[in-house]
Order: structure tokens, then C-alpha cells, then sequence
């Protein structure tokens, strides 16, 4: 996905930055926190963050990583805190997607919740992200080596309930 062209600084310039990450920005964030409602949570904190820094944003030479990089650390540090004021709802109605593969899906989403939150971030961040090995660790601030290693256990646990995944080398 291409940076937004560049427009005025205001609003508008920020809405139309939003129109056109949110539905990547907003699929990572669902992938980090295995739950659609946390994912909007997330999602939208991330963007109130950068538009508050919108000038800071707009000047890198990277909005989109700008973005990602803060949905990152936003979603590392809510899991680092020990308690959240929110609590569940007991039921909640929602209408049912039809995909021929939503069983996979889910499984995947339990699968993910079962890593460390720093490790279901390497993995999506690497493999469902396609970023490269360099620019994760610099997201994550760990050494490429480090990464390396988190990656290959975080895929052999997933492996114990996925046989089948394709080697991601």
C-alpha cells in the first residue's frame, strides 16, 4: 500500500490518510489482538495518536510505517499493563460472515492468542505483513538474531496445531 498523496495540512488531509490505511492497519490490529472489538479499540488509539502528531506523521518519509510502528507499540504496551477497566459483555449479537473458511480462521486467531503478545507480533508483522526481517526487529527493537529465534519457535507451536502450514523460509 502507497503512501497517501500529499494535500493540505488539516482534517482533510487526515481523513483521507485514514480512508486509505484503515482497512490494513485495522486487519493487523485484528491479527495482534484475536478480537474484532479490540482491534477497532486498538485501531482507533493508534490514529488518535498520530493525529495528534499529524505535522510528525505527514513529514516522515514513511507515513504508513509511522502508523504501523505506533499500532505496534500501542498494542505491546496495553499488554504489558497488568488489569483493563473494561470488561466482556456476556452475549453479544452479532451476524455471522458467510466464508468458507471461517473454521480455519478462528483456529488460527486461538492459535495466535496462545503466543506471547511479542511473539503473535513477530509473526504477523513478518508473515502476514511481508515485512522483511530488518524492519521488523528495528520495529520491535530487538536484534535480527533474536528475531530469527522468537520466529522459528512462535511457527513451531503453531505447527503443533497446524501440521500442515508451509514452511515460511
Amino acid at each position: 500500500m502507497g503512501d497517501p498523496p500529499p494535500g493540505p495540512d488539516g482534517p482533510l488531509d487526515f481523513d483521507r490518510f485514514v480512508a486509505e490505511t484503515a482497512p490494513r492497519l485495522h486487519r493487523t490490529a485484528v491479527l495482534l489482538c484475536g478480537d474484532h472489538h479490540l482491534a477497532e479499540d486498538l485501531t482507533q488509539t493508534t490514529y488518535a495518536k498520530l493525529f495528534s502528531r499529524w505535522s510528525a506523521v505527514r513529514a516522515s518519509t514513511n507515513p504508513v510505517a509511522y502508523a504501523r510502528t505506533t499500532l505496534v507499540r500501542t498494542f505491546l504496551s496495553q499488554r504489558r499493563r497488568r488489569s483493563s477497566a473494561e470488561r466482556p459483555a456476556e452475549h453479544v449479537d452479532d451476524r455471522a460472515v458467510e466464508d468458507p473458511d471461517t473454521a480455519r480462521r478462528l483456529d488460527l486467531l486461538a492459535a495466535l492468542a496462545e503466543l506471547s503478545p511479542t511473539d503473535r507480533t513477530v509473526l504477523v508483522l513478518r508473515y502476514l505483513e511481508d515485512l522483511s526481517v530488518a524492519q521488523t526487529a528495528h520495529l520491535l527493537g530487538i536484534t535480527e538474531p533474536t528475531l530469527r529465534a522468537r520466529s522459528s519457535r512462535a511457527v513451531a507451536r503453531l505447527r503443533t496445531r497446524f501440521p500442515d502450514l508451509e514452511d515460511p523460509a
